[in-house]
């Protein structure tokens, strides 16, 4: 219900009283949903929404507004964002679609947080997509082994091996569909890539990534990152046991 201080407003400019709902980045279309099934003032029935179909965004929606009138402006904005960053694209992509970009800009998105490593990130994956070589995203295999709720236990072994569409373990080439919904960022960075020669990329304990040309230095990297998660692994344990 509108608080006393929403109706005022209202009464004292004439205009009903905006609200704001913020959609981050690498959110998945469940994530999403339940995010505007939560926002205080819209009404209605929650419509469904496409895995990607929904562009990253902070949204202001008037109190009283149906969510599905919401979702269809959020939806809109998705396509606008994607055919922009498709228009400038880098020439000679090994991307045939404006939604294979969004596909690839999902996984993108998924795989770092770092802004400035984005661009980074989809050079990789664009060397291995023109090499024929497989993208083995881990986040799509969290995905396929979900299918699509968040996941709360680390990869298995199992999940590597599971076949699905969506496992870019066991697929080569881009997944069917999106993972999660990318921001403007993540569509820019697969449609203008960073070029490189790095094929690998491992986590750095930094919350960055450690990147690699050949597959010994992927694997040093490999063995620098496990050592890390190693020691971390002892520190809980010995604060822990105290």
């Amino acid at each position: 219900h509108a608080s006393l201080r929403d109706v005022l407003g209202v009464l004292r400019t004439a205009r009903p009283v905006q609200r704001r709902v913020t959609i981050a980045e690498g959110l998945t279309a469940r994530q999403i949903a339940a995010i505007i099934e939560r926002a205080e003032g819209l009404t209605g029935e929650m419509p469904s929404i496409a895995e990607g179909a929904i562009l990253p965004e902070t949204y202001a929606y008037e109190f009283g507004e149906t969510r599905a009138a919401f979702v269809r402006r959020a939806e809109a904005a998705m396509p606008r964002a994607l055919n922009e960053a498709w228009a400038a694209r880098a020439p000679n992509l090994p991307l045939a679609t404006p939604r294979e970009a969004l596909i690839l800009a999902s996984i993108v998105e998924r795989e770092t947080g770092r802004a400035g490593e984005r661009a980074r990130v989809a050079g990789v994956f664009v060397n291995r997509l023109r090499r024929g070589m497989m993208l083995q995203s881990d986040p799509t295999v969290a995905y396929a082994a979900t299918d699509g709720a968040p996941m709360d236990r680390p990869i298995s072994r199992a999940d590597l091996d599971r076949d699905h569409p969506f496992n870019t373990y066991r697929i080569r080439g881009l997944p069917p569909g999106p993972i999660a919904s990318p921001g403007r960022e993540a569509l820019v960075a697969v449609t203008r890539p960073e070029t490189n020669e790095f094929i690998y990329f491992v986590a750095d304990g930094t919350g960055g990534h450690a990147f690699a040309r050949t597959l010994d230095e992927h694997n040093r990297n490999v063995a620098r990152w496990r050592e890390i998660e190693r020691r971390r692994s002892d520190a809980n344990t010995g604060r822990q046991v105290q």
